[in-house]
């Protein structure tokens, strides 16, 4: 069982596993369609398409962050519907070094599902080694997914503001510095971040290349900030809490596991005028 990363040569030999499950993630966040698109135009033979709005995120509401997280229900059936079931190893992938398929590798585990893993480099290297594109629509055969949620896995903004107040652990913020600050903002109404917060981009999860680092070097790098601090008193959050579960399955990979999500992230903290806003490292 594969539980936090594969590479393209792994999914490549069990492309004729039914009970491997490929899942494309591909999305942009200012062109809501064009993971579709590119989907449409070339895929991993099999790959069924999820998309964020629609599939990985349950409607905006005044109160919500921009990607509030699906029904449990709703998307327990979405994934009957593509194949997956208890029995079933899935694969996830993206085009943008796992920041978006990262959200339904977390949302699976979250419904319980522990046999699911991000392809690391994601289609641009499967592209890359000349590997098998297909342009139809794969043949599902449908099955019942039963979900166990793990609600220990998710907070919400009165939690964090009693974790922060108390100091009673870490909230570690996934998104760009120039953002964290409040230097620049393009996708929420208000710059900055939440006080107490620590700034640690998702992007350092990577080398290089835009592989994941080690296990051994991700958990000196997280370990650097959390010292002696358990990883279930670490909260992770981004802007929408999608780039955010990147972080989560780095420490997952690391061998930290338990940490938690905020799922609204800072578009739903600003939500409220009466919760804190702070500027700045």
């Amino acid at each position: 069982m594969l539980t936090t990363l594969v590479d393209t040569e792994t999914l490549s030999r069990h492309l004729d596993d039914p009970r491997w499950v490929v899942v494309d993630c591909r999305f942009v966040l200012s062109d809501p369609e064009a993971g579709r698109r590119a989907y449409a135009a070339g895929h991993i033979p099999g790959a069924r398409y999820a998309h964020l709005n629609e599939d990985l995120s349950s409607p905006v509401t005044p109160v919500s962050g921009r990607h509030p997280l699906p029904v449990p229900g709703t998307l327990a059936e979405k994934l009957g519907r593509w194949g997956i079931d208890r029995n079933s190893q899935v694969v996830v992938y993206d085009d943008s070094f796992g920041a978006m398929a990262a959200r339904l590798w977390w949302l699976l585990r979250w419904l319980g599902h522990e046999a699911v893993a991000l392809l690391d480099l994601g289609y641009p290297k499967w592209v890359r080694e000349k590997r098998p594109i297909a342009t139809e629509l794969p043949k599902i055969q449908p099955t019942q997914f039963h979900p166990t949620i793990n609600h220990a896995m998710c907070v919400d903004a009165d939690y964090v503001m009693q974790m922060t107040r108390a100091k009673a652990g870490f909230l570690l913020d996934a998104r760009a510095e120039e953002r964290f600050r409040g230097e620049v903002e393009l996708l929420d109404k208000v710059a900055g971040h939440i006080p107490g917060a620590i700034n640690m981009p998702y992007e350092d999860n990577l080398d290089f290349t835009g592989e994941f680092m080690s296990d051994e070097a991700l958990r000196e790098h997280y370990q650097s900030v959390l010292g002696q601090v358990p990883p279930d008193k670490v909260v992770h959050m981004c802007g929408s809490g999608v780039t955010a579960c990147h972080s989560v399955l780095a420490m997952e990979h690391a061998g930290l596991s338990g940490a938690k999500l905020y799922a609204g992230s800072w578009s739903e903290w600003i939500t409220d005028p009466t919760r804190a806003v702070a500027k700045g490292e």
